[in-house]
């Protein structure tokens, strides 16, 4: 009998961990300003975890690299290639902002499926990954439109708008909206993938036993890193879409 009350309780105490508060905040005022804290803390880690595991990695460079250098070296190449291919020749001054968009993003979402955050409690809401508030998505989505026009004006200067007239001015509330869309898109895209992995789990937990939940979330490891992929590279796409002038 003590047995079963131990495991009905350990089941418990793993619902309660996967559990999602929806709608439910920690906030902080700063300046005037309400802020989500639960979002402000976790992307001050992930943002930890990046810095400290670059400083660690490049404050002793090896002209033949270690493992942690050699990873690093293969990451820094492998988002090269995806700016190269979708900028073209003139992706070198965007390589450092698809690169931080591209790990912001992933650390980010790992961090939510791989770090407890629910044991710590918070008076309102909970610890999840940055990248489930849609503020965050939206707030990465904006820098990705303003990247977007200033790649295209500091190319073009004022000529740049006149693609909105191309090839005939009837389009122009078409190319405006298009405009528009690009983030919101982004942003939705980011955001219900990332809530939907979450909701789930959750779901899987409260229905089945937990062995069956635990490959889904090794799943939702995969598809969190393909999130942060799509967005780097529709971000980098938007770029050189912007450079090129062309649809």
């Amino acid at each position: 009998m003590n047995v079963i009350l131990c495991s009905i309780n350990t089941l418990k105490r793993l619902y309660d961990i996967s559990a999602v508060e929806v709608g439910q905040h920690f906030y902080w005022k700063i300046g005037g300003f309400q802020v989500h804290a639960q979002v402000l803390i976790t992307s001050w880690v992930v943002i930890a975890i990046l810095l400290v595991s670059t400083i660690l990695v490049v404050r002793n460079l090896q002209t033949i690299p270690t493992f942690g250098q050699n990873f690093f070296e293969y990451v820094l190449e492998f988002i090269r290639d995806v700016s190269k291919t979708q900028i073209g020749q003139e992706y070198g001054p965007w390589v450092p902002f698809i690169g931080t968009m591209f790990l912001f993003i992933f650390v980010s979402n790992w961090s939510g499926a791989l770090l407890p955050w629910k044991i710590i409690e918070l008076p309102h809401g909970e610890l999840a990954a940055p990248t489930n508030d849609i503020n965050t998505t939206v707030a990465l989505a904006l820098l990705t439109s303003i990247a977007y026009f200033y790649a295209g004006l500091s190319k073009k200067g004022l000529a740049y708008f006149s693609k909105y007239i191309q090839p005939t001015p009837i389009l122009l509330p078409i190319n405006i909206l298009e405009d528009f869309t690009k983030p919101l898109s982004l942003s939705f895209r980011l955001f219900g993938n990332i809530l939907a992995d979450e909701l789930v789990v959750v779901v899987l937990v409260s229905l089945v036993p937990l062995v069956v939940p635990i490959p889904v979330m090794f799943l939702g490891l995969f598809t969190s890193g393909i999130q942060a992929l799509i967005f780097a590279t529709l971000a980098a796409a938007y770029i050189g879409e912007s450079m090129e002038g062309h649809h």
